[in-house]
């Protein structure tokens, strides 16, 4: 009789102990944003925060290539383009006169607005990314100032 309540509490600590460490499949969905600043000098570029309203399966435009077949990829640009996207009006860092710090501190209070809307529907900041694209000589007069917010929010 002890072994086999022995038997059963082994067997019952065994089955939780393998069900306690399967974890319920978590889903999410990702969104970027993407902030584009213009650094040209004289106000010329343009600014904007740009958010795609629509989804796009990656795998529709992936291919996978190995040493038996490397064609190469056949998407066409026009499908993959998305014509469904939100898009926010910046100021541009300069104008006629130089930088412009007001219009940095607009672009401020506008991406903050967003990235606030943003954590109030539920979505969580992962990681903020930037990269410039600046000056490169008497002859390269164009520039941009570019950030993605990546934002993380649980499917229901």
């Amino acid at each position: 009789m002890k072994k086999l309540v022995a038997t059963i509490t082994l067997f019952t600590l065994l089955v939780t102990t393998i069900f306690a460490q399967e974890k319920p499949k978590q889903e999410f969905e990702i969104k970027v944003i993407t902030s584009v600043e213009s650094i040209v000098p004289s106000g010329l570029g343009r600014s904007r925060i740009i958010s795609s309203n629509n989804e796009i399966d990656y795998k529709q435009f992936t291919s996978s290539q190995t040493a038996e077949n490397n064609t190469r990829n056949k998407s066409k640009r026009k499908d993959i383009r998305t014509k469904g996207f939100e898009e926010t009006k910046l100021l541009n860092f300069y104008n006629i006169a130089g930088i412009r710090f007001q219009n940095i501190a607009s672009n401020d209070a506008l991406i903050s607005s967003k990235l606030t809307a943003m954590l109030s529907e539920g979505w969580d900041l992962l990681f903020v990314t930037s990269a410039v694209e600046s000056d490169a000589g008497v002859k390269d007069d164009n520039g941009i100032f570019i950030t993605r917010y990546i934002f993380k929010r649980r499917l229901n």
